[in-house]
């Protein structure tokens, strides 16, 4: 069975899961109990495929347990109660969208749409429609990041994972991925540093007592259990990622420079004794933008240098790369 309109599904990036909405529709029922809520893809194996073959961007009937999860959906968890509210949806009013899946030998791999399968499944259905996409193992992994970086309910640990299990698997750097998705290669960096973080940060992240900006801000601290510390103070005393960064600079400073030489000298030798209020913006747009600890001490009017810390080799290395791809990309530009 061939797509409404009767044309192939877009294969640019972004766009193939949009050409896939269509009008409601309503999988087959089962007539007995529900599935167990266990793996659901090895509960029950289908006796056959399909007889007539299914074109690209086809729609079709699929039974449920002919389907295996994507490997590359970083979500391992669903709500139960979201699934059972789903469940009532596909049973009132059928599947708006169909999911999308792939030939994988005999039987079908998620491309996307896990949530509506494992609801239709809870909604006793045996058959749910779905699109065929024929998609290699680096399409079906950008498509999967695509569909998260679109999802609000997805966390920044999730979409980090993703991105990572992406370079690693397909050896890409974080510049080629930010443009595979047409995002800022920032928006990649920022995300995969999250997972330096210690575990228990991490938790503390994932739960919502910290935000993704805050795991940014304790970075540059280095050792985990100055990062602990000082997440555990930032959930009690309910701090912004703007204190949190003035926070984290006032530590590594006092670690630098424990008797404050490096003030006082930038004070006498202004000669106006003011106050550093102008430089903190600054340098917490260099920490952001490079991931890291910076500081700028201003010795004299126009006068002064710029510190990045590193905390290994690291990191060393990173920000070294980085500095040599960005000035690449600036001549490029020039």
């Amino acid at each position: 069975m061939s797509d409404a309109d009767g044309k192939p599904a877009e294969r640019r990036l972004g766009r193939g899961l949009e050409a896939l909405l269509g009008q409601a529709v309503s999988g087959g029922k089962a007539g007995g109990n529900l599935p167990s809520q266990k793996p659901i893809a090895d509960e029950k194996r289908a006796e056959e495929a399909p007889a007539d073959p299914v074109q690209d961007g086809g729609l079709f009937q699929v039974n449920v347990y002919q389907i295996d999860t994507n490997p590359y959906q970083p979500r391992t968890e669903f709500d139960e109660e979201e699934l059972n509210s789903l469940a009532e949806s596909l049973s009132d009013h059928g599947l708006l969208q169909p999911i999308v899946v792939r030939k994988d030998g005999d039987r079908y791999q998620l491309i996307s749409g896990e949530r509506r399968w494992r609801a239709a499944i809870q909604a006793g259905w045996t058959e749910v429609p779905a699109t065929l996409r024929e998609a290699d193992d680096q399409q079906v992994a950008e498509m999967t990041i695509v569909e998260n970086l679109q999802r609000k309910d997805l966390g920044p640990l999730e979409k980090a994972v993703s991105f990572r299990q992406y370079l690693e698997r397909f050896g890409a750097s974080q510049d080629e991925l930010a443009r595979r998705l047409s995002i800022d290669r920032s928006t990649v960096a920022n995300l995969i540093r999250l997972l330096e973080l210690p575990l228990a940060v991490q938790e503390l992240i994932r739960d919502g007592s910290l935000s993704a900006g805050h795991g940014r801000a304790l970075l540059p601290l280095g050792q985990e259990q100055d990062q602990l510390k000082f997440a555990r103070q930032i959930r009690s005393e309910q701090l912004s990622v703007r204190a949190t960064e003035r926070l984290v600079a006032e530590r590594i400073r006092n670690e630098d420079d424990p008797h404050g030489l490096s003030q006082t000298e930038t004070t006498t030798k202004a000669g106006d004794g003011s106050s550093r209020e102008h430089l903190v913006p600054l340098e917490q747009k260099l920490r952001s933008a490079l991931g890291t600890s910076v500081d700028i001490r201003e010795v004299a009017k126009g006068r002064g240098t710029i510190v990045i810390h590193f905390t290994s080799r690291e990191e060393f290395d990173r920000l070294y790369h980085e500095l040599l791809e960005r000035e690449g990309r600036d001549r490029m530009a020039g």
